[in-house]
């Protein structure tokens, strides 16, 4: 399995170098990773004590984020390097604030993962949630270097529990330690002989919380909304939108919609714009003469969905009639029912709020426009489901804490 794992990084490798010219985020992929080794020998110090955290992408580094900033804080003398793998985490987070050296994770190659941990010369590292790349691991394990797992989530039908998985569950056996979302998932590590487990929970939650306690003041959407119950639909897709764009068009109410789509070039907005039948108006020409007939506002721009939440009685998370739902948290925390399509069954956070019945998974635009009409007809429904969704997240605050104390003594 080794040799096969060493044939497929090479396998990545080619493709990427034939496609990299015809496709953006392969060519920065590429164009990011070079001259790597050249910049880390001449920024980093591996005299110094430097924490390596590694994330796959965004979504991991908003796992990874609470961790960084509490040990940033807890101790401020540690230099922090964090890196990527793929080019949607670091273009968008490469001058985050929290690090002091932001880079591409170079290619799980021997020769890779030596040189790159002979530069840094970590304290120990961090990995977050899903990353499991032999190379890096062995070579930190090797050394003596702690390496720690954090927010992951294992099932029964991942590659670590099958039959012909002994290669990735020796990886899984280097791991100084691992933080784990649930019970579930420690008793399947069990079941491999790995024991070296925590149940942490999901550093998400205390990520959400933090974020909802210093949300921006959105002084035009304060005058869109008008006090009228609103639905803020966030990162959706074309067919959540198509649900969405319907229910507007054909429902005789006065709610108000934020549509925040997770695709914002110009073409999508434009789309969705001209598809609505009813008065709306984009965020970025958003202003006192042009609030007041409005009834859906579509978002333009990044970085405002979490304040958005703030303004909603209800949200729509998009991505469940595809590969999966985006952040609920984010929504949940200021006390919404969260709607949703039927590809959530990966997510934890979303089965637990379902079982709550804080969240409905919404499978046809019937169930779209069923869930909408009982929740908006039945105020104690509706603050009913709230509060369970706000009493969700607040049960489950703490990970950050058990995680950076374990780190920080070891």
């Amino acid at each position: 399995m080794r040799i096969l794992y060493i044939i497929g990084i090479r396998i990545i490798s080619c493709i990427i170098f034939v496609a990299s010219p015809f496709n953006h985020k392969l060519k920065l992929w590429r164009e990011g990773r070079k001259k790597i080794f050249g910049r880390l020998e001449k920024e980093v110090n591996p005299e110094e004590k430097t924490i390596w955290f590694h994330c796959a992408s965004l979504g991991e580094f908003e796992q990874g984020r609470p961790v960084i900033e509490a040990i940033r804080e807890k101790a401020p003398g540690l230099k922090i390097l964090l890196t990527f793998f793929s080019p949607s985490g670091y273009e968008i987070r490469k001058n985050f604030p929290g690090a002091d050296y932001i880079y591409y994770l170079p290619l799980d190659t021997r020769q890779n993962a030596e040189k790159f941990i002979t530069l840094v010369n970590p304290a120990f590292a961090v990995f977050v949630k899903y990353e499991f790349w032999y190379f890096f691991i062995r070579t930190l394990n090797r050394r003596h270097i702690p390496v720690y797992l954090i927010s992951a989530n294992f099932r029964n039908n991942q590659i670590f529990f099958r039959r012909y998985g002994g290669f990735f569950r020796g990886i899984l056996a280097m791991f100084t330690h691992l933080f784990i979302q649930n019970q579930k998932s420690k008793e399947l590590l069990s079941t491999i002989g790995i024991d070296a487990v925590s149940v942490a929970g999901d550093t998400r939650f205390d990520r959400v919380h933090a974020i909802s306690n210093r949300r921006k003041r959105l002084k035009p959407v304060e005058q869109f909304k008008q006090n009228e119950l609103t639905v803020v639909a966030g990162s959706t897709w074309k067919e959540d939108e198509e649900h969405i764009i319907r229910y507007i068009n054909e429902q005789k109410n006065n709610l108000r919609w934020i549509i925040a789509p997770h695709e914002i070039r110009e073409e999508n907005i434009l789309r969705i714009l001209n598809s609505l039948t009813r008065p709306s108006v984009r965020y970025s020409e958003l202003n006192h003469s042009n609030t007041s007939g409005a009834e859906i506002l579509v978002v333009d721009n990044i970085g405002l969905l979490s304040s958005l939440y703030y303004y909603g009685e209800i949200a729509y998370i998009g991505g469940g009639f595809g590969k999966g739902i985006h952040n609920i948290l984010e929504a949940a925390t200021y006390g919404m029912p969260v709607l949703f399509g039927p590809n959530y069954k990966n997510f934890q956070e979303a089965l637990d709020l379902v079982e709550r019945k804080g969240a409905f998974p919404v499978r046809s635009y019937k169930d779209v426009v069923n869930t909408i009409h009982q929740l908006i007809t039945e105020p104690e429904y509706l603050k009913k489901t709230g509060n369970i969704a706000k009493e969700f997240v607040k049960s489950n605050l703490g990970a950050t804490r058990l995680i950076v104390e374990k780190l920080l003594i070891d």
